[in-house]
């Protein structure tokens, strides 16, 4: 048998916490991106399409299924053969190839009872599309608002397609898996990261390159470039392609399905997650729309000074417009560092927010083709323009 090493333990007064992510190339990626691909093809010439599109995938397949009704024009064989294109699986060898996988798409139309109960006249009436919660979070533990351990999981991914697109690293696949452990003190309720105890990196890569050179690249041109070295120190973990080998990858060497990455999706496993996926979904949708914003208002939150980190949860019910319920958990920080109560913070967010799904649609522009970018690397904590849930809103207290 084997000896297994316990982890290394924390220094006193701190505690471990754990994120990962996964690239574009991942199985479920590439579903979620297949998935939001459909749904920016149908917004593109008809804003009011409504999308629910579902994507599996496995040796040399990809399927689409599920109700979509739109007024654009789709070739959906080639939005998903462009979509693979642009990951980069142009070989069997990487586990799919876009020119000769076979492409199913067995789709409907919206059922009408959905749709009656979801359209209106008024922008402001539009009633939810589905029952659920949504969860925000935001912390200034960074200056994204994002937990530490998830941001890095997920840039250190990203980094992992840009050393492989750009050619630094040749030897690099589409398929990679990524995980940062953090050491974090806790002071009244904010969380303060101290040190980066452990980072995983699984990646795909060709079958004629050392372990040796997978991980010195790894080490150079991707944990160097994303982690900041004051983070890390002599006793920090390092478990590159600890398996030994990843040749097989993709959806050879795993089944993919939309939907299955939501905590990477989020806040890498803080705060909490209402259980609703979001690629494949129009925003009429409120597992998209309304988690979108409750990160918006968590974010505005703790931008304004009003907490140090903040959960706020949104409850919505099929057909009608306004929210159930808001709650907020402020883990005790709006007290200390501004004086208001989690009671006070929900008067803020009534006071500043329509939380109504037509609302939204509206103020964040959602109408728009721009979520195919967000199936990758996360949909929050990103500074691209499109990300309007991003931009803070000036509250008015």
């Amino acid at each position: 048998m084997a000896n297994i090493k316990a982890p290394g333990a924390p220094a006193p007064g701190t505690f471990l916490f754990t994120s990962e992510s996964v690239n574009e190339g991942h199985p479920d990626k590439i579903c979620d991106q297949v998935s939001d691909a459909v749904l920016d093809a149908c917004l593109k010439d008809d804003e009011r399409s409504r999308v629910a599109c579902e994507t599996c995938t496995k040796t040399g397949m990809v399927m689409i299924f599920g109700e979509i009704t739109t007024n654009s024009n789709v070739n959906y064989e080639q939005v998903i053969r462009d979509a693979l294109k642009d990951i980069g699986y142009d070989d069997t060898a990487k586990g799919l190839d876009y020119k000769t996988c076979n492409v199913v798409v067995a789709v409907e139309e919206q059922s009408p009872d959905i749709a009656q109960s979801v359209d209106a006249t008024r922008i402001e009436d539009i009633g939810a599309g589905d029952q659920g919660i949504m969860f925000g979070y935001a912390t200034d533990e960074t200056d994204s608002l994002m937990p530490l351990s998830h941001e890095l999981s997920t840039q250190i991914g990203a980094r992992l397609t840009e050393v492989r697109k750009k050619g630094i690293c040749e030897w690099c696949r589409p398929d990679g898996k990524t995980q940062v452990t953090v050491a974090y003190k806790e002071e009244n309720g904010r969380m303060v990261p101290q040190r980066v105890h452990t980072v995983v990196i699984s990646t795909q890569h060709d079958d004629d390159v050392s372990n040796e050179k997978i991980r010195a690249d790894l080490q150079e041109h991707v944990i160097k470039h994303v982690v900041p070295a004051k983070y890390l120190d002599d006793d920090t973990i390092y478990h590159l392609n600890p398996s030994g080998r990843f040749v097989i990858g993709g959806p050879h060497g795993d089944a993919g399905l939309t939907g299955r990455k939501i905590i990477i999706d989020t806040y890498g496993g803080w705060g909490a997650h209402g259980g609703g996926a979001f690629s494949g979904k129009d925003p009429t949708k409120v597992d998209r729309s309304a988690a979108y914003a409750a990160r918006w208002v968590a974010k505005s939150l703790v931008h304004a000074g009003l907490c140090h980190r903040v959960l706020v949860q949104l409850s919505y019910a099929i057909g009608v417009p306004y929210p159930l319920s808001i709650h907020v958990d402020s883990y005790g920080t709006a007290k200390t560092r501004s004086g208001k109560t989690d009671e006070e913070l929900v008067e803020i967010i009534n006071n500043n927010f329509d939380l109504r799904p037509g609302c939204l649609l509206r103020d964040l522009q959602l109408r728009k083709p721009i979520f195919r970018k967000t199936a990758a690397y996360g949909h929050f904590g990103r500074s691209d323009p499109e990300f309007t849930w991003e931009t803070p809103k000036d509250l008015t207290l």
